[in-house]
């Protein structure tokens, strides 16, 4: 019969053995811990952390690479567009002179037709924001007058944003050329006409109808902006020229000293490119000066008075209101019915419009105000002063 230890000795075993794998296991689990321990106390990774980290830096350095990619696209793009506007700004040059080339009117069209043609009107446009002047001596000439130096100063202070041109008689000349070189007989006629002041007139028509904006007499000066000229009932889109009138004469010797009893004065001008009043005095200037000169009458006269009378009938204010008045009485121009007389204008006091011209009181561009020291004018239609100093007996 077995002994009570030799039945007890395999359940001696099974709890010997469960024992050991405890201990194992519970060794097992501490060195784990330990170990993690240890990773998280000197921060060491572990896979999934190295990985991530690895993945992170490789995205970082592809993000970089692509942005790279990114600005050398866009600096290759901004270089072809660069080369394109170039091409453009050159291709735009050509195509300016193809139509300056194609804008060349007929050779066999009228005079005023070749105007037409040249510098359209267009009543809808702005004004132009050009002041042109001119004068025999340039700014830095010593010889220029220091009360003319001081309206020049008052026309470019008044009116910021514009441009203001002054022209002596070298530039003056090179531009009548340059603008109307496709019409030779206009260049033909302001080149002989034998006096410096019958230029002066002839340009302020050829600047004006070429481009349009304000001429202002040398011996004018400015009290108002330009803009203030056109009263606020009245729609710039409207208007195609402002003018005043300069002559408004009760003398019963008048004939002896005017062309007309009123006269326009064309010291002070504005008015819009093209404008038929401008077209119709150049073409009867060149085409009078050409028959002048081919009758050998290019000649102003001998006495003053004489030079002064036809001085007005050839290319002044007399010749320069004739035009005005057979532009308003033009139905088909200024689509007027009733007729217009001088008398329309007599004793005016207020700006009057006529058709697409504003015709202001003679007190508006020829002043008699002092210009106060302050700048206030007290009269609000008082544009300009006009020291009518006949500065064509000195030119």
């Amino acid at each position: 019969m077995p002994s009570f230890f030799s039945r007890r000795k395999p359940i001696f075993i099974t709890i010997v053995v469960i024992l050991f794998l405890l201990v194992v296991t519970k060794l097992s689990t501490s060195k784990e811990s330990a170990a993690k321990n240890l990773q998280d106390a000197l921060s060491i990774p572990n896979d999934n952390n190295l990985l991530s980290s690895i993945a992170l830096l490789s995205s970082q350095h592809k993000e970089d690479e692509f942005l790279q990619k990114l600005e050398k696209i866009h600096k290759k793009l901004l270089d072809k567009q660069e080369q394109r506007l170039v091409l453009l700004e050159e291709q735009n040059i050509m195509l300016v002179k193809e139509l300056n080339s194609l804008k060349k009117p007929p050779h066999d069209a009228s005079l005023r037709d070749k105007l037409v043609h040249l510098y359209p009107y267009d009543r809808s446009v702005k004004f132009p924001a050009y002041i042109w002047q001119s004068w025999k001596h340039g700014l830095n000439d010593e010889r220029f007058d220091e009360k003319f130096r001081q309206g020049e100063t008052e026309w470019a202070w008044k009116n910021p944003g514009f441009v203001h041109e002054l022209f002596n008689d070298d530039t003056a000349n090179a531009m009548i050329h340059h603008l109307y070189v496709s019409i030779p007989e206009i260049v033909r006629a302001y080149d002989m006409l034998p006096e410096v002041i019958l230029k002066m007139d002839f340009f302020r028509y050829l600047i004006l109808f070429a481009r349009g904006g304000a001429y202002a007499d040398i011996d004018t000066v400015p009290l108002q902006p330009i803009p203030n000229w056109i009263p606020e009932n009245v729609s710039p889109n409207e208007l195609g020229m402002i003018i005043a009138v300069d002559i408004d004469s009760s003398a019963s010797n008048w004939r002896e000293i005017y062309w007309r009893r009123l006269q326009f004065g064309q010291f002070i001008l504005q008015a819009k490119p093209g404008h038929p009043i401008l077209r119709e005095i150049i073409a009867q200037i060149t085409e009078l000066t050409l028959e002048r000169s081919n009758n050998d009458e290019l000649n102003l006269g001998d006495s003053v008075a004489a030079k002064g009378l036809e001085l007005q009938k050839w290319t002044g204010c007399g010749r320069w209101t004739d035009v005005v008045m057979t532009y308003f009485n033009d139905y088909m121009q200024s689509s007027i019915y009733s007729k217009i007389t001088w008398k329309e204008f007599h004793k005016l006091k207020v700006p009057k419009l006529v058709s697409d011209v504003l015709v202001l009181p003679i007190s508006s561009f020829a002043s008699e105000l002092e210009i106060p020291k302050d700048g206030k004018i007290e009269d609000p239609l008082a544009f300009a002063k006009h020291y009518a100093g006949k500065i064509w007996k000195t030119t």
